[in-house]
């Protein structure tokens, strides 16, 4: 297949700016078959039977966009990808960097007074070291990594809805977003029903937002991911008794990386599109994806092509939100 085949217009008005008032109160497109029911996501209640499993993502969102200047005076902005590459030092993160000009090395950056030091390339990223802890340094001088496609400045409430209630590892410059629905109210009534709700760590990078470079998917490398499956994580997966429920393309990347390769903490590049035999998954929940998009390939070759496309069309009909900040998906595994 092309990356062409998975093209389609979208109105712009239909891209999300703002999240729902409540959490739980997005809508819900549920693929049934070729049948679509159109709900909203706290009818995950109705739709989730006792004994099913839901895996969460629990990475945090780091503040992880700089503005400075290069030592030659030019404005430039990082985007910090991934602290410590090598798991030696915890002042070394690897950015991509946005400036006239490429930087050379022995060169820095100047964040306020703060200098970076830029050691390296390494691939589309370059590697500088930070005065102090890289996570400290965000925290302190970053802001949150909105995606491009919201159109407006970061505010204080994106703070807390940007970020899922079950964030607990930080790592990640884009969020999960399939988690963003969840409210402790709709999880204390889950839990209830007894379906169980068990986590793991995928931390997404930057490159979740890169467009293929590639119109044949058979020549396509997907960008590395750091990863991490609790023993007890995986024991629930294998012993479930109902459905095992990925909320999100980035616990299916991290489930179906470790059944392939019995690695439960490393690194992924898996790249799932339609042909892709699926191991451990019975049903995901995810949001709607940008046209020509990994993700939204994932999502066809779990549940069908031609009736993902077919779900894309009645959402845009029926007027749900897309993108990060939009409205949800659930389906099941496509068994033909």
């Amino acid at each position: 297949m092309f990356r062409s085949d998975f093209d389609y217009d979208l109105p712009k008005h239909l891209i999300a700016q703002r999240p729902s008032e409540k959490r739980a109160n997005s809508r819900l497109l549920q693929v049934r078959g070729d049948a679509f029911e159109h709900r909203r996501f706290s009818d995950l209640l109705k739709i989730l039977q006792s004994d099913d499993l839901l895996i969460v993502n629990d990475t945090v969102v780091i503040k992880a966009r700089l503005r400075g200047l290069k030592d030659t005076g030019g404005a430039v902005e990082l985007l910090v990808e991934r602290i410590d590459p090598d798991l030696r030092n915890k002042n070394l993160a690897l950015c991509q960097v946005r400036a006239s000009k490429p930087l050379k090395p022995g060169r820095f950056v100047l964040i306020g007074e703060h200098r970076l030091d830029y050691v390296e390339q390494r691939g589309e990223f370059a590697l500088f070291r930070f005065p102090v802890a890289v996570l400290t340094f965000l925290e302190n001088y970053g802001s949150l990594p909105l995606p491009p496609y919201i159109d407006r400045a970061v505010s204080e409430s994106d703070e807390n809805r940007y970020q899922t209630v079950f964030a607990r590892s930080p790592g990640a410059v884009a969020a999960p977003t399939a988690g963003l629905h969840f409210d402790d109210d709709l999880i204390k009534e889950l839990q209830k029903n007894g379906i169980r709700i068990a986590s793991l760590t995928l931390h997404v990078g930057a490159g979740t937002f890169q467009p293929m470079r590639t119109n044949n998917l058979d020549q396509h490398t997907m960008h590395h991911e750091r990863y991490m499956i609790p023993p007890e994580t995986m024991r629930s997966v294998k012993s479930c008794k109902g459905r095992v429920i990925a909320v999100g393309t980035t616990v299916v990347r991290a489930l179906e990386s470790a059944s392939r390769t019995g690695v439960l903490e490393g690194e992924t590049n898996l790249f799932i599109s339609p042909g892709y035999t699926f191991q451990l998954i019975d049903g995901l929940i995810t949001n709607f994806h940008l046209p020509q998009s990994t993700l939204l390939m994932l999502v066809a070759a779990f549940a069908g092509y031609e009736r993902i496309f077919s779900a894309y069309q009645t959402a845009i009909d029926k007027q749900y939100r897309f993108f990060s900040y939009g409205d949800a998906m659930f389906c099941e595994r496509a068994r033909n």
